[in-house]
């Protein structure tokens, strides 16, 4: 997949940051359940098209940057 999406008439390079945070930042996401939010984030991003490029888990949020 390119970098660039080519319609009809544009070309356009669109970026995401993605930050999802746990209610009052409490610190539950480890183990299985952080896993699971990850798969949960990269497969939101698969179906909008979107190429997950990198991320960083924490026990209070979670990190995606795509193109």
């Amino acid at each position: 997949m390119s970098e660039y999406r080519y319609g009809g008439h544009t070309v356009s390079r669109l970026t995401v940051h993605l930050v999802w945070v746990t209610k009052y930042r409490y610190k539950v996401l480890t183990g299985d359940i952080q896993k699971r939010c990850r798969e949960l984030l990269i497969q939101g991003c698969d179906t909008e098209d979107v190429r997950s490029l990198s991320g960083v888990d924490s026990k209070d949020h979670i990190h995606r940057h795509g193109v």
